[in-house]
């Protein structure tokens, strides 16, 4: 059984190589001007555009797997740049989870951009790119089948010229067999020869045929493929940049947000590590800084926080001034003094108004007591009719100030305010002070208008 199949084998291997020697012998004779060749100007530049279309897709096509390998290098670049910030990022730093979100955000971003890339507009060039090659080898197909035209056509015409010749060579050997052969197998002979060239001529004429029908057959499928695929580049082009563009501006629209969160954490961060150096130097300088809520009189509601640094507005500190408390202290000492009985009492000065917190009085003789120079300042500006009763200092309004409460006082920034003493101390809330507003006090010297308001949002004068 093995045998037949290598004689076929082997018979199609003859014939494929006689193909080859008659189509080179006839490229041949083409090229030295002894047989004319069949040109086809309008196939030659439909061949002449498939041949820059194919280079130009190859082209864009190798361009764009150099991009994807770029976006996939970023990806790796940026995975990286985040792995490291969130080894350094410290858990106690503004922020930290939201950190750990973005960086898995950033990453899933760069993976469906590289994905939606490689699916859409790779794979479309690929698709495209595909039919390239089996068109290219029609083409080839096509030209090995004109040559096999013409040298069927030129082998066809040769026999069709000689045929005269043929016969008369036929001719010729048949008159010198009269003399040799009896008269009846000259007959036989020039037949026998007649037959043969007419067997070659129509073998010839048969195999013109079917080499012309295949050579037509892919040149028409050609001439209609090829113009169409041409025309096909432009949807091409126009599907992968637009796709390309449309990835890219969602990417880099999302990429950008996540840059904004980015650049966000890292101001909060670095605004909390001003405020923790300026509570620092603060702690340095003997500042006691505290941040528990505290209460103030008949209020329910939360003291402000410690404050912040201007423009912003500060909250109240949650200590007094140095200089508020001992003023309280002291007269809190002389109210405790004047209730307590004298051996030898001296003259006092003239009572201060039922409203004032404290007055000055007159030390026992046998104590060596001397007022301060607050007490007696306030004695004195409390005991004349210029300043409210119980008045302490003056200070001015370095920050605005919006009540929250009923009791609270209303401040914006320049306002003057008397300070007062509270009836009871032991309602002073660390940090409030209580005072009347001195454009109030000058307009109607009415000491009802008075209120709390934070120590900090002020300063002496």
């Amino acid at each position: 059984m093995a045998e037949p199949g290598k004689g076929v084998t082997a018979g199609k291997l003859a014939i494929n190589v006689q193909k080859r020697l008659t189509r080179a012998q006839e490229k041949v004779m083409q090229k030295l001007g002894k047989a004319d060749e069949t040109r086809d100007t309008a196939f030659d530049e439909i061949v002449t555009n498939f041949n820059k279309q194919m280079t130009e897709g190859t082209k864009l096509q190798k361009d764009l797997k150099a991009y994807l390998i770029a976006v996939k290098a970023m990806h790796d670049a940026s995975r990286r740049l985040q792995d490291c910030l969130a080894d350094m990022y410290e858990p106690e730093w503004f922020g930290k989870e939201e950190m750990d979100t973005l960086a898995e955000d950033t990453d899933t971003l760069w993976l469906d951009y590289h994905q939606n890339l490689t699916d859409k507009s790779l794979v479309t060039m690929d698709t495209y790119l595909a039919q390239f090659p089996d068109l290219k080898a029609r083409i080839a197909k096509r030209d090995r089948k004109m040559v096999d035209f013409d040298s069927a056509r030129h082998h066809f015409a040769s026999l069709q010229k000689g045929k005269k010749k043929d016969e008369a060579k036929i001719a010729k050997p048949a008159a010198l067999l009269e003399m040799a052969a009896p008269s009846w197998a000259q007959g036989l002979i020039s037949a026998h020869q007649v037959a043969q060239t007419n067997l070659s001529y129509n073998q010839a004429e048969e195999e013109l045929g079917r080499a012309q029908r295949i050579f037509e057959e892919l040149n028409v499928e050609l001439q209609d493929e090829l113009p169409a695929l041409f025309d096909n580049r432009v949807g091409i082009y126009v599907n992968t940049f637009q796709g390309l563009a449309s990835h890219q501006e969602k990417f880099h629209r999302e990429m950008g947000k996540l840059s904004q969160n980015l650049n966000d954490i890292m101001t909060k961060l670095e605004e909390q590590r001003e405020l923790k150096t300026c509570g620092t130097a603060a702690a340095k300088t003997g500042d006691d800084a505290k941040s528990e809520e505290v209460n103030h009189s008949e209020s329910a509601s939360s003291a402000p926080k410690r404050p912040g640094p201007p423009p912003s507005r500060p909250p109240p500190r949650m200590t007094p001034s140095p200089d508020h408390r001992p003023q309280h202290a002291s007269l809190l000492e002389d109210e405790n003094e004047d209730e307590a009985p004298a051996p030898a009492p001296a003259p006092a000065p003239a009572p201060a108004p039922a409203t004032a917190t404290a007055t000055a009085t007159a030390p026992d003789t046998n104590t060596d007591y001397t007022p301060t120079t607050t007490q007696q300042s306030a004695v004195t500006n409390g005991s004349g009719g210029d300043l409210p009763p119980g008045f302490v200092y003056k200070v001015k309004a370095i920050h605005d100030y919006d009540a929250t409460d009923g009791d609270e006082l209303e401040l914006k920034m320049g306002d003057v305010v008397l300070v007062l003493a509270f009836d009871n101390p032991d309602e002073q809330d660390d940090g409030w002070l209580l005072g009347v507003k001195e454009s109030y006090w000058v307009k109607s010297k009415d000491i009802l208008v008075k209120g709390v308001f934070p120590e900090n949002f002020t300063q002496k004068v």
